[in-house]
């Protein structure tokens, strides 16, 4: 690596998703002892010395051994629940619990329950236990007293214990504990974490504080999903991060009370009190130093704790009122995020992008932006590109190369959302970053012309269609090729249109497509759809084609269209009686306007000569010639009526 390498390591490190961990040389973590920052605790079924036997099957009860220990003494009763499996309580149990220091409730189902402790107890039926100090003492005096042992496990700081009663025939004949003893057949336990460090840069002014916990991968207890939840004090602080750490494929569920505080989180989450949308999380470093660098990379300089818990289904996170917290200034605004805040974590929850291989479409109900209010506009990155707005929604289309839109990687394309709010008479922006992925699929579209411009759903009979198959692919495009395409009608056998690259049907040819860029290919064709002679249109088809790689890698995508004959009626069920009537009567009443159109023009254009009156003392041999002509050229109305 040559001497210009270096300046890049912290920009390579940054694509990587990883933090430099030269960020977080100053700040070296020690174990805080004194006011403690959080009350920490986790779920684990991992006592660490434990031991489970058959003994007590010859004996007439069960017999459970709890021996606790404190780093410091309890604030808060100890509470153990005693419960029996699906069976119910069948036999009697004995319960041993050693807890000198502290004070405990117990309960149980099971009337035949019985207690013996050193702790102080306010109910159940109990009996005072005296043995000398250690486990071997403590274990000898259970076989001797009891005739045998159903389990022994030793906890450390417990927040609670859930017992759960019952023998396994095929556990070892004698109790043996063992370091790190998994318990899970019989004991569940939520211990609290007293490993809590932290650390500061000496030359920081800064009063932003982070809270890392690390959850430590476990191969033989391969958890999915974690439930945190969260609580602040009733003085609320901002300028606070939580960072959480595990394994890309775990699910963090966060319930959080009154609590202001913003997530950096590793696979994907959701924030139960306001929604059950799953948010993506982000890349995290695997390491102590990584993690601090990132926290400092975030303008957090101050890491108020750090901890590193065993895998846990369940957590538990109190963020006490401690002296580097309240360096902080509290703000004057309610504990619920503020307007300000509020879009980016709507907005990260809702997720209204939506990414093709070419457009990014971006979807917003004005009713998920109620709590926001007094949103004016949307745009994106360029402000040129404004989202329309209805009543209902606001809407933007674009393509992945226009309004400040950049790809990386050929797999996300990234933009901001500006929010522009009214307050008042003054305009203020609230920009949310983000990043939509770009499916790798094979998209399919249909047009009505040649400039493959606004794809529909509609196939016209007898009229040319024009057909667009589409995907990107980031290594090598080229190697990509359309296999094969159909077009399918009910009732029909499906016409093959192209295949390998060239037309397989009368009526179909391949057109030249854009060129590939940024990683997309794109195939074009056109074919027109004839209706066999003496067959019927159908309602619908069906376009279907394939794509894939020379190593047999398939894509496949369908498209439902629907079909329209463009020579027959919407509506080819036939004229009701009411239309015909109608078409009836319309055309007797204009061929009587006609009628009396052409009477009209007929009698005030006739020669005035023919308009004179015939004598009326014509000879008789003359009468019928006379007659003649006069019901040829009278207007008298009976001759007119005659002639009519």
């Amino acid at each position: 690596m040559g001497p210009r390498a270096a300046p890049l390591l912290p920009l390579l490190l940054a694509l990587l998703g990883r933090s430099d961990p030269g960020r977080a040389e100053g700040c070296d973590l020690q174990p805080v002892t004194v006011e403690p920052p959080i009350a920490l605790s986790y779920a684990t079924s991992t006592v660490p010395r434990g031991c489970v036997s058959s003994s007590s099957l010859r004996t007439g009860h069960e017999v459970h051994v709890l021996s606790v220990e404190w780093s410091k003494a309890p604030s808060l009763p100890l509470k153990v629940s005693v419960t029996p499996r699906a069976g119910g309580c069948t036999r009697s149990v004995v319960l041993i619990l050693v807890c000198s220091r502290c004070s405990a409730t117990i309960t149980s189902p099971c009337p035949d329950l019985l207690v013996r402790t050193d702790a102080r107890l306010d109910t159940g039926t109990t009996a005072a236990l005296a043995v000398a100090a250690g486990e071997g003492p403590l274990l000898a005096w259970a076989r001797d007293a009891y005739g045998g042992i159903t389990s022994y496990s030793e906890l450390r700081d417990p927040r609670w214990i859930q017992l759960r009663l019952g023998e396994d025939p095929g556990s070892p004949p004698d109790c043996i504990p063992q370091e790190r003893f998994d318990a899970t057949l019989h004991l569940e336990t939520e211990v609290f974490f007293h490993g809590t460090k932290g650390c500061s840069r000496g030359d920081t002014q800064s009063t932003r504080a982070a809270h890392i916990i690390r959850l430590q991968p476990e191969p033989s207890f391969p958890i999915m999903e974690v439930n945190l939840s969260l609580s602040c004090p009733e003085r609320a602080v901002s300028n606070q991060i939580l960072i959480l750490q595990s394994r890309a494929n775990v699910t963090w569920s966060l319930s959080v009370n009154n609590c202001h505080i913003q997530f950096l989180v590793s696979g994907s989450y959701k924030i139960a009190p306001i929604s059950s949308l799953l948010l993506p999380g982000e890349l995290l470093p695997d390491s102590e130093r990584g993690l601090i660098a990132k926290a400092f990379e975030k303008n957090y300089s101050i890491i108020a704790s750090y901890s590193t818990i065993p895998a846990s289904t369940r957590v538990s996170l109190e963020i006490q009122d401690h002296e580097a917290v309240r360096r902080v200034p509290v703000t004057p605004t309610a504990p619920f995020p503020t307007v300000y805040s509020l879009p980016h974590l709507l907005l990260l929850m809702l997720q209204p992008w939506k990414c093709t291989d070419e457009t990014m479409e971006i979807v917003i109900a004005r009713s998920h932006l109620e709590p926001i209010k007094d949103v004016v506009n949307i745009t994106l990155r360029d402000i040129s590109c404004q989202a329309e707005k209805n009543a209902t929604h606001f809407m933007l289309r674009t393509p992945l190369s226009h309004c400040g839109t950049s790809l990386e990687g050929w797999e996300h394309a990234k933009n901001e959302l500006i929010l522009n709010l009214a307050e008042g008479t003054v305009l203020r922006s609230v920009r949310v970053a983000f990043q939509c992925k770009i499916p790798r699929e094979l998209f399919l579209r249909l047009f009505p012309t040649a400039a493959f411009e606004a794809p529909q759903t509609e196939l016209e009979v007898n009229k040319e269609a024009f057909v667009q198959a589409s995907m990107r692919w980031e290594d090598h495009p080229s190697d990509l090729q359309l296999k094969e395409c159909w077009l399918a009608v009910p009732g029909r056998e499906p016409v093959l249109l192209v295949q390998g690259g060239e037309a397989r049907s009368a009526g179909v040819a391949v057109l030249q497509g854009p060129p590939s860029a940024r990683g997309r290919k794109v195939w074009r064709f056109r074919f027109t759809y004839v209706v066999p002679e003496g067959g019927r249109v159908p309602f619908s088809a069906t376009l279907k084609c394939k794509a894939g790689l020379q190593n047999n890698t398939i894509f496949e995508k369908v498209l439902e269209v629907t079909v329209k004959d463009g020579w027959r009626l919407p509506n080819n069920r036939g004229l009701g009686l009411a239309a015909v009537l109608g078409i009836t009567f319309g055309a007797f009443l204009i061929g009587a306007l006609l009628t009396a159109g052409l009477w009209y023009i007929y009698s005030h254009t006739r020669p005035i000569s023919k308009l004179q009156p015939v004598s009326s003392t014509a000879p008789a041999s003359e009468s019928s010639s006379t007659n003649h002509s006069i019901g040829s050229t009278q207007s008298t109305p009976c001759s007119t009526s005659s002639m009519a």
